[in-house]
């Protein structure tokens, strides 16, 4: 594309309703769809209650990926739409459909009162809010992109950039005021339905604000001359001039942005409450306020990456995070939970299995059982947060555990009935905590031993990874591609990269620490993602920051 020069100048009134209602409804759209993952191990005893508890928050997890894997079909959709019609209805739609699907949620009987049609049904509602959440994202970055100044794109898209910071920490917000204000058991009961159906309200906020805007001005200039695309996705990726670019965008830029972006908050929180047990109270507290010192610095990056460049803040957050995770979620274990950590040091435990009875304990249809006497052990201890070592067996025998002095006999569930294998499971559950209780495995942090000002600061460190590679990442985007497919040409490699990359990095960690046996092993599939994104983006990517955004229109 070519450059061009814009001097520089103040923000009009005009300019700032554009970023305000775009940014406003993205909130919205973020509080609805992160609401789910916020209340995870709730809707998993709600939803998935004809499962064990450690199987159904694998289940409840997946039902979180699901809203994140259909998102690139929602750009597609609505992508589509927006390059034809134009922005403005376009993401009007789009967050209609995600209101109305959670404050559905919010009134959905559970899995006690309907059976099996609860989960179903909940699973179809994650569908249809990251189907607009593929809509939503493409629309707003563009929308404002080709509102902005030449020389302040990058600042200005920045504020979309916050909205998923701050959707997310809107429902930690939320959660923990119905949570303070009905008590722990009731919060558990009734209380989460809550900050689903007020959510309601924003959305009527959400749809008079966005009723009140103009279309995109290029594109409604584009329309008048009647230049729109008639067949925008044949245009994006039919094309191989069009279709590199989409693929370099996805590999060299926006799977590694959504690997960091996912690790520096979602993981983070569940690391905490997960893996070392920190009350989930406690854990939110600290994640929000990790947002609020963080969130000022997607507008710095953004405005910093108008002067200096998009792709070396980008792939600069990409790489000190690859090269600090390690340390950084040690120190979280040492801060958080010191006697998870002696523990782990001083009391190995030992699996002994027939290697062909372990599986890799990746399911993303959520259909397959993991049975063998080798799966349920090691499912048990990593959902206690044991570290483990491996040790081959026989060929052929059942597989046991050494914690400690004891030694525990696993059991292959598929061989049993359904009352045998519940009856196998709660002995055997019954005898793994007492021997990991007996080892020094603590069953929940003790905040009286948790620093958490030291735990604030490495969660504040996570997520000013996350503003640089996401404060500047829109604006790249944009300018990657011409105003007629932009909506759609940008839409797709964002929600692969975020829905797909980071959407499954949860259950991708959780596997890899089940098949390890090391609680920081997940950690490795955010940092190989995020250095394939910086090799690639380094060689292939080029700074995009000088581009005319119009200059092929």
């Amino acid at each position: 594309m070519a450059t061009v020069q814009t001097a520089s100048r103040g923000i009009t009134a005009e300019e700032r309703k554009v970023i305000f209602a775009s940014s406003l409804g993205t909130v919205f759209e973020w509080y609805d769809f992160y609401l789910y993952g916020s209340l995870a191990a709730i809707i998993a005893k709600q939803f998935f209650a004809g499962t064990d508890p450690n199987t159904a928050f694998i289940f409840a997890l997946l039902a979180f990926a699901a809203g994140f894997i259909v998102r690139p079909f929602g750009a597609l959709v609505f992508g589509r739409l927006g390059d034809m019609i134009g922005r403005k209805y376009t993401f009007l739609v789009t967050i209609l459909i995600m209101g109305v699907s959670t404050f559905v949620v919010g009134l959905l009987p559970n899995y006690a009162s309907i059976g099996i049609a609860a989960p179903v049904i909940l699973i179809s509602l994650r569908i249809l809010q990251g189907l607009a959440l593929g809509g939503e994202y493409g629309g707003a970055a563009t929308y404002v992109a080709e509102h902005a100044p030449h020389d302040r794109r990058g600042a200005f898209t920045a504020w979309i950039q916050t909205t998923a910071t701050l959707g997310l920490f809107l429902s930690l917000m939320v959660i923990l005021g119905t949570r303070t204000a009905v008590g722990e058991a009731a919060f558990a009961d009734w209380g989460w339905r809550v900050p689903f159906l007020v959510s309601v309200f924003l959305l009527a906020v959400s749809v008079w604000i966005r009723l009140s805007m103009n279309e995109s001005p290029a594109f409604a200039k584009m329309k008048a001359e009647g230049k729109t695309s008639k067949a925008p996705l044949s245009e994006s990726f039919g094309q191989w001039k069009n279709l590199k670019i989409v693929i370099l965008a996805l590999i060299g830029l926006t799977a590694g942005q959504a690997v960091v972006w996912y690790t520096g908050q979602f993981y983070a929180l569940f690391f905490l409450t997960q893996t070392l047990k920190v009350d989930g109270a406690t854990a939110n507290l600290l994640i929000a306020a990790s947002l609020v010192i963080g969130t000022p610095f997607f507008i710095i990056f953004g405005s910093l990456s108008d002067r200096i460049g998009r792709k070396v803040i980008i792939l600069g957050g990409c790489l000190i995070a690859a090269l600090t995770y390690f340390p950084i979620f040690h120190a979280l274990t040492h801060y958080a939970n010191p006697a998870l950590e002696t523990a782990i040091k001083n009391a190995p435990v030992v699996v002994n299995a027939d290697p062909k009875d372990c599986q890799f304990q990746f399911n993303p249809t959520g259909t397959k059982k993991f049975t063998s006497s080798c799966d349920i052990v090691k499912a048990k201890l990593a959902a206690a947060s044991v570290n483990y070592s491996n040790a081959e067996a026989p060929a052929g025998s059942v597989a046991t555990v050494k914690i400690g002095e004891s030694v525990i006999e696993s059991y292959d569930a598929s061989k049993l009935s359904k009352e045998e294998a519940a009856a196998k499971e709660k002995a055997f559950s019954a005898a793994v905590a007492d021997a990991i209780k007996k080892a020094g495995y603590p069953t929940k942090a003790d905040p009286a031993q948790m620093n958490k000002g030291m735990v604030l600061l490495l969660l504040t460190i996570l997520v000013l990874y996350v503003t640089m590679v996401y404060g500047p990442i829109a604006a790249m985007l944009v300018e990657m591609f011409p105003t007629r497919i932009r909506y759609t040409s940008m839409s797709l490699p964002y929600h692969i990269g975020n829905g797909w990359f980071g959407g499954l990095l949860p259950t991708t960690a959780f596997a890899l620490v089940a098949f390890k046996g090391d609680i920081y092993y997940g950690l490795w599939y955010p940092i190989v993602i995020a250095l394939v994104t910086v090799v690639v983006g380094m060689l292939f990517v080029r700074e995009t920051k000088d581009n005319d955004i119009y200059a092929n229109d």
